[in-house]
């Protein structure tokens, strides 16, 4: 080989390596390069860019760091993620108190959370619930149950039922787990306290059973208990599977009633006493009212000009206002209580600043010889006459006895005349009632057929 040639073959490797030289250093000067954007992508923020915004906004700093800026100004650092399909925002502090070095770390410690399966968020929720939680573990069912009374006796109407509350709970539930934590009332607590009487005694067990359920409700929406399941106290779909229905335990007893064919005989009786409990017994049966609504009712709710008594809805047990035709027998019993001493009650006790006492009504029963009957027995014994000796529908009867009857129908009867067909119910009661004797015949209203 000439001098020439050779010379030739090794200016070609030469130039050969310096392309791979040169491709090599332009590859490593992208490499840079792109390491550099990168940082740049991921620190966007400084301090003197912070200092200087002026529009309300989110401004990435990278790496799913943000700061929000709002106005009224105030800047926080908010780190943003996806963790399976839902977007979290987890908050890092508020600049400057958390500088900008600090709020990149704290995204980093987060971001190595979410690396490792733990969400910032919940995490944090599970700290602040922390202490209530142990504060609710230290909530017993007594305590409870207590603050339950004390937050709904001012809505119940009679104050016998803060008596009632607590003497149940303190013979069947306090000595079973009065002294718990809330929390850890399950069916098999409740189930010990309420089985036992649940034979003997069904309907206090059942009203047992129904003021646990209530008291665990109320535990519950007050954050003392952390259940992920259904109430343990409930009937339907739970305790109806364990114990018997009460119906078949103990069916229901009503209040005794007289035959509405002894009515007149007994009205006559209570025509001839002049007590007060008589003049009560008497105006009950006749507008059909129960004991309570008659005994406390207050002059300032009888319109003797429209023969109507209006009582408002805060003495009905419904809480719906009830209006009662005042009939002429009744009429009179209202002008014989005029002439007693003044008072503002129609049934006044002495002194006549109040009502007289819920039993006076059963004490004059007992005085004729009808320990058997109950007053509002007598209440039934009005129904039976309405359904079996008249043609009034029985939506009337049913509205003259405040009870509750389908909203359809008593939207259709509160349209019409409801009032007037009421009055026309209230008098053939009382002429009834205060008739010689029993009659067999159906007393039918007039203008209208037996299908109104």
């Amino acid at each position: 080989m000439s001098a020439s040639t050779a010379l030739d073959v090794e200016l070609a490797d030469l130039d050969v390596q310096i392309a791979a030289l040169t491709a090599r250093r332009t590859a490593l000067r992208a490499r840079a390069n792109g390491n550099t954007k990168r940082h740049r992508q991921r620190d966007r923020l400084t301090d003197r860019k912070i200092a200087v915004l002026k529009i309300p906004g989110f401004y990435a700093d990278g790496g799913n760091l943000y700061l929000d800026f709002k106005d009224p100004p105030s800047k926080n650092w908010v780190l943003r993620y996806t963790r399976n399909g839902r977007a979290h925002d987890y908050g890092l502090g508020a600049y400057p108190a958390v500088s900008l070095a600090e709020a990149r770390l704290a995204r980093d410690a987060a971001l190595a959370k979410l690396r490792s399966g733990i969400d910032p968020v919940e995490e944090r929720r599970a700290e602040r619930l922390a202490p209530k939680l142990e504060r609710a573990r230290a909530m017993t069912f007594r305590q409870c149950a207590e603050a339950y009374v004390a937050a709904h006796e001012a809505g119940w109407k009679n104050v016998k039922h803060v008596y009632q509350w607590s003497q149940t709970l303190e013979a069947y539930v306090y000595p079973i787990f009065g002294g718990l934590p809330v929390q850890v009332v399950d069916t098999a607590l409740v189930m010990k306290a309420v089985e036992p009487i649940w034979l003997g005694k069904t309907e206090t067990a059942a009203r047992v059973r129904g003021r646990i359920e209530a008291i665990l409700d109320w535990a519950t929406a007050r954050e003392y208990c952390s259940r992920d399941v259904p109430n343990p106290a409930r009937w339907k779909g739970h305790l109806e599977n364990l114990l018997p229905r009460k119906s078949k335990v103990a069916p229901t007893k009503h209040h005794a009633a007289l035959s509405y064919a002894e009515l007149p005989s007994s009205i006559a009786e209570l025509t001839a006493h002049t007590r007060i409990g008589a003049l009560a017994l008497r105006f009950t049966i006749l507008t059909c009212v129960r004991t309570k609504e008659a005994l406390e009712a207050p002059w300032d709710e009888i319109n003797l000009a429209e023969k109507l008594w209006t009582i408002p809805a805060d003495r009905m047990k419904g809480g719906r206002e009830h209006r009662v035709p005042l009939s002429g027998p009744a009429l009179d019993i209202l002008a014989t209580l005029k002439r007693l001493p003044p008072s503002p009650f129609l049934f006044p006790a002495d002194p006549p600043l109040r009502p007289v006492g819920k039993m006076i009504m059963l004490q004059q029963l007992h005085r004729m010889g009808r320990k058997n009957l109950t007053v509002h027995g007598l209440r039934s014994t009005f129904r039976d006459w309405v359904g079996e000796s008249t043609n009034f529908a029985s939506e009337v009867a049913e509205m003259a006895l405040a009870h509750k009857i389908p909203n359809k129908v008593e939207e259709a009867y509160r349209r019409g005349d409801l009032l007037r067909r009421r009055r026309q119910l209230m008098d053939a009661w009382a002429k009834f009632a205060t008739s010689p004797g029993p009659s067999g015949r159906v007393i039918t209203l007039a203008g209208r057929d037996s299908s109104a």
